[in-house]
C-alpha cells in the first residue's frame, strides 16, 4: 500500500498505478495479494480523481478570482478581455479559445479576441446571427456545445465558416453567450482541433468568465462614456487656459530678453530666460557649430541639417526631442539655438534666436574692431620696430612687451576673413596681437615655447578651416618681434618645402634645416641634440665612438673600412656600432637622420664642442 501512497505523493500518472499488480506477478505473490492490490489500486485512483478535481476546481476559482481583479483595475479593456480567454483555453485545456462580439451596424458578430489561433482567414472571420455554432448562440443566447461540428446537424452551415473552421482545424467547440441584462453582445467559445464531449462543469466555468468579460465590455463603454463627456465638458476651458498661459509666458519672455539686451547682458543670460521660461536644456552654437553657451550632448549631422532647414523656412524645426532655431546674415549662418524638450513654445525659441543673433552681430563687430587695433599694432611692431609710442600701445591694449612672447606665423589656402576671425579671437583670449598679412596670419602670443605653441596654433586653425594650415614659431629675444616674425615666417615656408603642411615648428624641431632658417643659429645646441649621447660616452668611458661614427661615415658605412683605417679588428667595429646604435636610437642609419648625425660630427670635430659640456664658438 506504501507504493500507492507514494505514487499519489509524486502525482503519477494513472498507467503507473498498475506497477505494484506486476511486480506482484513477477514476484510469485499468491491471488489473494494481488486481489488486495487490486482494490488499493481501485482506492488510490479514486484518491488520484479527486485530488485533481479539486486541484481543477482552485485554479477555476483562482483564474475567476484573478478575473475579477481584472476587472477591479480596468485599465486596457483589450488586455482584460485578451487575459480571460486565455485564462478559458488553459482551464479547458482546449487547443484555441475566441470571443466574437455583436455589431449593431451590421447585424453580425465579428472575431474580438482569439488564443491558440493559427489561421488568418479565421481570425477575420464573422458570423450572421443563427449561421454556425456561435451564431446560433448569439440569437438564442442558450449554450452549445458539439464534440464534432462538421457532423452536428443542429447548426446552419455556410461555407465561408466551414472553410475557415477546416483550415483552423477545429472539430469540438463550446461557445456560451455574453450577456447584459437581457441583451446578448457576444459570445465566448473553446474548441479543439479533436473530437472531445464538454462536460457540464465546464460549460459552467466559460458562462463564469463569459459573464466577467461581459462586466469588463460593459464597464469600459461608461468608463469611455465618462471620459469623453469630462473631455468635452473640459475641452473649452483648457484650450482658453492654455492660450492664456502662452500669451503671458511670451510677454514675460519677450520682457525679460529686452531688458537683458539694454542692461548689456550676454547669451548665457537669454540661455537662463529661455531654460527658465520653457524648461528643458539649450545650446547656443555659433556659425561653427561650436558651443557659445549650454550643451545637450553629441549632435549629429540630422541636426545640423534641421538647423539648415531652420535658416531656409524662418521658423522652428523639429527632431525628435529636439527644437532647431537658427539664424543667419546673408546667407552665412550666425547662430543656432537646440532646446532639449518634449513640448515648447517655438515662438519663444525663434525670438530667442534673433536676439542672440543680435548680441553676436553687436559682439563680432566689437571685436572686429579691437581685432583692427591690435591688427595695426602687430603690424608696427613688424614694418616699424623702433617707432615711438609701441610700448603704451600694448600697454592699453593689456600686452606687456617686456614680458616673453612668441611670435607664430600661420600659411593657410585661402579664407582670408575666417583665418583672420579665428586670429583675432586667440589674440583677444589670450591677451596678445593678431594680424593679417596676405596668405598669413601673425600672433603675438604671452609665453615660451615656440615649437609647442606652433603646433597647437596649426592643429587648430586647420580644424577650423578645414584645410592644412602650417605655422612657424620663434621665441620673442628682448622685443625684437620683427625679427621673430622673419624667423617665423622662415620655418613655416621651410615644413612647406618639405612636405609637412598643417604642421607647426620652431628652428628647434627642425634640425640642422632650423640652423639655416634660425637667426640664432644655435650649433652648440643642435650637436648636443644629435651627437650628445655618445660624447658623454666617451666621456664617462674613455671609448672612441665619436672617433669609430667619423671613421664609419668617412668609410662609405663599411666596417671593414673602417677597421683598416682605426688599426682596429673588424669586430670591435661591429661591437663600436651596436653601442652607438643604443645611444642615438632606431633609425640612425635612415638617410635623413644620417645626414644630421654627419653634420653634428663635422661640426664637433671643427671645435663646436669640445668637451661633452661645453662647445666652442660659433663660426657662422
Amino acid at each position: 500500500m506504501i507504493e500507492y501512497l507514494e505514487l499519489l505523493a509524486r502525482e503519477a500518472s494513472a498507467v503507473e498505478f498498475e506497477g505494484p499488480i506486476i511486480q506482484a506477478r513477477a514476484a510469485g505473490a499468491d491471488p489473494a495479494a494481488i486481489e488486495e492490490l487490486e482494490r488499493a489500486k481501485v482506492q488510490a485512483l479514486k484518491v488520484r480523481d479527486l485530488l485533481k478535481r479539486r486541484a481543477r476546481r482552485e485554479a477555476e476559482l483562482s483564474a475567476l478570482y484573478d478575473t475579477a481583479g481584472d476587472l477591479a483595475a480596468l485599465r486596457d479593456l483589450d488586455a482584460v478581455l485578451e487575459a480571460i480567454v486565455h485564462r478559458a483555453r488553459q482551464l479547458l485545456a482546449t487547443d484555441i479559445a475566441y470571443m466574437t462580439l455583436h455589431d449593431p451596424e451590421r447585424g453580425d458578430t465579428y472575431m474580438r479576441v482569439t488564443d491558440g489561433s493559427i489561421s488568418a482567414k479565421f481570425r477575420a472571420l464573422r458570423l450572421a446571427m443563427g449561421a454556425g455554432l456561435g451564431g446560433l448562440v448569439a440569437q438564442t443566447a442558450v449554450p452549445y456545445a458539439t464534440a464534432d461540428y462538421f457532423a452536428d446537424a443542429r447548426f446552419r452551415h455556410k461555407d465561408d465558416i466551414d472553410e475557415a473552421v477546416h483550415e483552423e482545424g477545429l472539430v469540438a467547440i463550446l461557445g456560451v453567450p455574453l450577456r447584459l441584462g437581457q441583451r446578448v453582445i457576444g459570445v465566448l467559445m473553446a474548441a479543439n482541433r479533436s473530437a472531445r464531449p464538454f462536460h457540464q462543469e465546464e460549460v459552467s466555468l466559460l458562462a463564469s468568465l463569459a459573464a466577467h468579460a461581459a462586466v469588463a465590455i460593459d464597464n469600459a463603454r461608461l468608463l469611455q462614456e465618462t471620459r469623453n463627456a469630462l473631455e468635452e465638458l473640459s475641452h473649452a476651458h483648457r484650450t482658453v487656459r492654455e492660450h492664456g498661459e502662452a500669451v503671458e509666458r511670451a510677454a514675460m519672455a519677450h520682457d525679460r530678453m529686452t531688458s537683458l539686451v539694454l542692461r548689456g547682458g550676454g547669451i548665457e543670460d537669454v540661455a537662463a530666460v529661455v531654460t527658465d521660461v520653457l524648461g528643458g536644456s539649450l545650446a547656443v552654437l555659433d556659425d561653427l557649430g561650436r558651443a557659445i553657451s549650454g550643451d545637450v550632448g553629441e549632435l549629429d549631422a540630422g541636426v545640423f541639417e534641421a538647423a539648415q532647414a531652420s535658416r531656409a523656412l524662418g521658423r522652428t524645426v523639429r527632431r525628435g526631442d529636439l527644437l532647431i532655431a537658427s539664424v543667419d546674415v546673408g546667407g552665412e549662418p550666425l547662430c543656432t539655438l537646440i532646446l532639449r524638450s518634449d513640448d515648447a513654445d517655438e515662438r519663444i525659441l525663434e525670438r530667442a534666436a534673433l536676439v542672440c543673433a543680435l548680441l553676436l552681430l553687436f559682439r563680432r563687430s566689437v571685436a572686429e574692431a579691437e581685432g583692427r587695433v591690435r591688427g595695426e599694432l602687430l603690424d608696427d611692431l613688424i614694418s616699424r620696430p623702433g617707432s615711438p609710442g609701441l610700448a603704451d600701445r600694448a600697454r592699453r591694449l593689456g600686452v606687456d612687451l617686456g614680458a616673453p612672447h612668441v611670435v607664430v606665423v600661420l600659411k593657410h589656402g585661402g579664407q582670408r576673413e575666417r583665418a583672420a576671425f579665428w586670429a583675432s579671437s586667440q589674440a583677444t583670449m589670450r591677451h596678445g596681437l593678431a594680424a593679417g598679412r596676405g596668405d598669413e596670419v601673425v600672433l603675438l602670443l604671452p609665453g615660451r615655447n615656440a615649437g609647442a605653441a606652433a603646433q597647437r596654433a596649426a592643429a587648430e586653425l586647420s580644424a577650423s578651416l578645414h584645410t592644412p594650415a602650417t605655422a612657424g614659431a620663434c621665441d620673442v629675444r628682448g622685443q625684437e618681434v620683427a625679427a621673430a616674425y622673419q624667423e617665423a615666417r622662415r620655418c613655416a615656408e621651410a615644413l612647406i618645402a618639405l612636405g609637412r603642411a598643417g604642421d607647426g615648428a620652431s628652428a628647434a624641431e627642425l634640425g640642422f634645416v632650423g640652423l639655416l632658417v634660425g637667426d640664432g643659429r644655435d650649433v652648440r645646441g643642435f650637436v648636443r641634440r644629435v651627437l650628445g649621447a655618445v660624447v658623454d660616452y666617451d666621456a664617462r668611458r674613455g671609448t672612441a665612438l665619436v672617433a669609430t661614427l667619423a671613421a664609419y661615415f668617412g668609410s662609405g658605412g663599411s666596417p671593414s673600412r673602417t677597421a683598416e683605417a682605426m688599426h682596429i679588428h673588424v669586430n670591435t667595429v661591429t661591437q663600436r656600432l651596436d653601442r652607438i646604435g643604443k645611444l642615438l636610437g632606431d633609425g640612425w642609419l635612415e638617410p635623413e637622420r644620417a645626414l644630421e648625425i654627419q653634420l653634428a660630427l663635422r661640426l664637433h670635430r671643427l671645435g663646436h664642442t669640445s668637451t661633452p659640456e661645453t662647445v666652442g664658438p660659433d663660426p657662422i
